[in-house]
This record gives C-alpha cells, sequence and structure tokens, in this order.
C-alpha cells in the first residue's frame, strides 16, 4: 500500500503545479484578480458611560423562560402527534407556571370559549396545530395558538418529556404572522412606525429548558404588504373624496413544510 500511496502523492504534486502554472499564467489576462481597494480600518467597540452600575432587573416581564407542566395529559411514547389539542389548551389552564407572570394568563371570555370547545365548536379560539422538532431531541413538539380578542395570538408550544407534556413557550401579541424555519420560531408583529414590523424568532435553549427570543428586531415591510397612501384628486371637485382601500396585515399563521 505503501508505493501506491507514493505514485499518488507525486501525481498529486505534479497535477497541482501544472493547476499553479495555469493561474499564473492567466493573471496578466484581461479576466485576472484585481483590487477591491483600501480595506476600512476596523473600529473596536467603545463602551458609553462605564461608571453606571449595570442593571440586575429586567424592566418588564416579557415571558421568556416560562415553563409549566400540563397535569393530565401523557404522552408515554413520545409522539404528540395523537394529542388533542382542545385537551392540552384546557389542560394547561390548570397549569402553574414555574414562575408568577401574567403571560400565560387568558382573557375570561377565552377562557370560556376553550371550555365550551366541545359543545360551541364553531366559537372555539384553539387553532389547528402543528408539528416540527425544535429542541433537536428527535421528536416534534407541539405549536397551537389560540385566538385573543383584539386579533391577538397566543402561541404556545409544547414538549413530550417524562411521559408528559411540558408548554416551553407561552407568548402573545398581535401578529402579522407566525412562521416556522428550521428550528427557530418566528413572530412578525405590528410596528408602532409606519411601513415597519418587528420581528422576534423563539430559539430552545437547552440550559433555561424553554424556548428563549434569541433574536429580536426591527424591519422594514415589503412593499406588498406596506400600508399604501389614500388616493388625492387633483383640480377641482364638485363632491367629496372617498377614500380608497389600504392594506391592511391580516393574522395568518403559516408553516414551513418539510
Amino acid at each position: 500500500m505503501r508505493p501506491h500511496r507514493r505514485v499518488q502523492r507525486r501525481t498529486a504534486a505534479a497535477f497541482g503545479a501544472v493547476v499553479g502554472a495555469v493561474l499564473l499564467a492567466g493573471c496578466g489576462t484581461g479576466g485576472g484578480l484585481r483590487s477591491a481597494g483600501a480595506t476600512a480600518t476596523a473600529i473596536g467597540p467603545a463602551r458609553l458611560w462605564p461608571e453606571l452600575p449595570p442593571a440586575s432587573a429586567a424592566p418588564y416581564d416579557y415571558g421568556e423562560g416560562e415553563t409549566a407542566r400540563i397535569p393530565g395529559i401523557e404522552v408515554p411514547d413520545g409522539d404528540v402527534h395523537r394529542l388533542d389539542p382542545v385537551a392540552v389548551v384546557q389542560a394547561g389552564l390548570k397549569a402553574r407556571p414555574n414562575r408568577s407572570s401574567g403571560t400565560a394568563d387568558l382573557p375570561a371570555d377565552t377562557v370560556r370559549h376553550i371550555v365550551a370547545c366541545r359543545t360551541e365548536p364553531a366559537s372555539c379560539p384553539v387553532l389547528q396545530p402543528y408539528f416540527r422538532d425544535l429542541t433537536g431531541d428527535g421528536k416534534d413538539e407541539m405549536v397551537l395558538g389560540v385566538r385573543l380578542p383584539g386579533r391577538q395570538l397566543s402561541v404556545r408550544v409544547y414538549m413530550p418529556e417524562a411521559g408528559g407534556l411540558t408548554r416551553i413557550l407561552s407568548t402573545a401579541d398581535a401578529v402579522i404572522s407566525v412562521e416556522l424555519a428550521g428550528r427557530d420560531l418566528i413572530m412578525r408583529v405590528p410596528s408602532a412606525i409606519t411601513g415597519y414590523e418587528y420581528r422576534t424568532a423563539w430559539s430552545w435553549d437547552g440550559r433555561q429548558r424553554a424556548m428563549l427570543p434569541t433574536r429580536d428586531e426591527i424591519l422594514r415591510m415589503p412593499a406588498s404588504r406596506a400600508p399604501q397612501p389614500h388616493p388625492t384628486t387633483t383640480g377641482p371637485t364638485t363632491g367629496s373624496t372617498t377614500a380608497g382601500p389600504t392594506a391592511t396585515p391580516s393574522v395568518g399563521v403559516s408553516a414551513e413544510r418539510r
């Protein structure tokens, strides 16, 4: 085997020499390498007001890191596809979060509709579930949405764990859309700035064992969805003008298919 390896090395060396010669010969042609100009000098971060003491507590509760064991729901095989989403949400009403927070609470009217989902299915606020392995353990999690008043949406993610079910995300907002991308759950919500929107990516954190908002940014809305100005008339008019329709973001839930 050794002689054979030596022949391979010699052949590779000869081939490399030929390729190098060709590359060197081509440097003087019109398609050769050209300078991109001077590179900007890198400037390191400068800390402002270093004398200020660092904050030790969050200014508001964002709901991050909140988990809850769902009572009465058994998942012995870890397959959440077999679970009834209405039963999961109903059982979650009795769950106690791992810390005091208002993000897991639902309005009284919404709770009443959830309890009556069996007898009044038309007004049931629980949306169809989606499934995706968001934790990377090889098992799918269940992603549920609950409609709230004011065109808001409560988004919840449930993970099969130790034969039961754990809620690893519970947040609510007036959403434009909810998307699954890889192992991230991305929520897009309107901004107070016209023509912009917030986009938050929730990702699994193994240390906290919860979904955390790993990326939160404000972005310009695509032109196709940005609010359009009302049409104006030019020249004299004899009557009142009627404003045309404006593009209003609609609440929707979409999922990237595998």
